[in-house]
């Protein structure tokens, strides 16, 4: 298995020169595309694009060629819009990350670079390398979640001073997204799409349940599904908005009071695992010292 090594790099690392090869090579269609993405920018946007036009275009061929699974590809567009990236070529760049990811690890650990080479290190790598970039966008979409969650109340407020002024549901939400745009941009982005989903044509049930699934956060698909009945029943949209408002509040609360009562549990582990040896070392490490220096000579003594 050893003396195989060797000749399992060769073929890896000429199977990659290839790839790599294979894949810088423009193909028509990619050449068509530039052309018109340089008719249709600006020149600002032009002499930026190249510095990372190539990097894109080789992870995009690399993710056209990745294996997929059908059972996995939609939760995987949702965790993209989740995290953010709503681009129509947002799925292959990331399949073409993770293969890449994946291929890298494995030229490393099979290879001499780090350490001995060793296949079953290799092959580790080439798991961890494949697994690794969904674990890093699902971080992505909790933290965007987690800000998203944390400018709801201030949306609230500001959605029901710009219904109860007279303002319309669909005018609000266009005019509180217009205000929280430099404060929360992730949330005003959001909004900012329902108002083009509106635009296009779409029911507004629809576009906020858009909003909801893009969000991923529970909280707004509450707010989500209070907006909808109220729509559906013909009650009023200030008196809702404001009754769940205060709920969101007494949530919030409660949220941090659950976080202040896990802290004494969590301070435990870096307390036994950092404090305690420390305070070991200097309320007994002074006797024990003492303790062997006037306890063997009595020993050896004795014998």
């Amino acid at each position: 298995m050893t003396m195989m090594l060797p000749l399992l790099a060769f073929v890896f690392g000429s199977a990659l020169v290839a790839a790599a090869a294979y894949a810088f090579m423009p193909s028509r269609a990619v050449a068509i595309d530039r052309r018109l993405e340089e008719l249709t920018q600006g020149r600002s946007d032009r002499e930026e694009k190249p510095k990372f036009q190539a990097v894109v275009g080789v992870l995009k061929r690399m993710g056209e060629k990745a294996p997929r699974s059908t059972k996995e590809l939609g939760s995987l567009r949702l965790r993209l819009v989740q995290a953010g990236f709503r681009r129509d070529e947002a799925l292959t760049i990331f399949f073409g990350i993770r293969v890449l990811f994946a291929l890298f690890l494995f030229m490393l650990f099979s290879t001499s670079l780090i350490a001995r080479p060793n296949l079953t290190l290799a092959l580790g790598g080439l798991g961890l390398g494949y697994v690794l970039p969904g674990m890093v966008l699902a971080r992505l979409a909790k933290r965007r979640s987690h800000r998203i969650r944390l400018s709801l109340a201030d949306m609230l407020d500001l959605l029901v001073v710009s219904v109860e002024a007279g303002l319309g549901l669909d005018a609000a939400l266009t005019r509180v997204g217009q205000e929280l745009a430099f404060a929360y941009p992730e949330l005003a982005d959001e909004l900012r799409l329902i108002n083009l989903e509106l635009r296009a044509g779409k029911p507004r049930a629809e576009a906020l349940r858009n909003l909801a699934d893009r969000s991923g956060v529970d909280d707004l698909s509450s707010l989500v599904t209070m907006l909808i009945q109220t729509d559906k029943f013909g009650t009023s949209v200030a008196q809702s908005l404001r009754v769940y408002s205060e709920t969101l509040r007494t949530k919030r609360r409660q949220r941090a009071e659950e976080a202040a009562a896990k802290t004494g549990v969590k301070m435990v582990f870096p307390l036994v695992i950092c404090i305690f040896p420390a305070i070991w070392v200097v309320t007994i490490g002074p006797a024990a010292i003492r303790f062997v220096t006037v306890l063997f000579p009595m020993i050896e003594k004795t014998r």
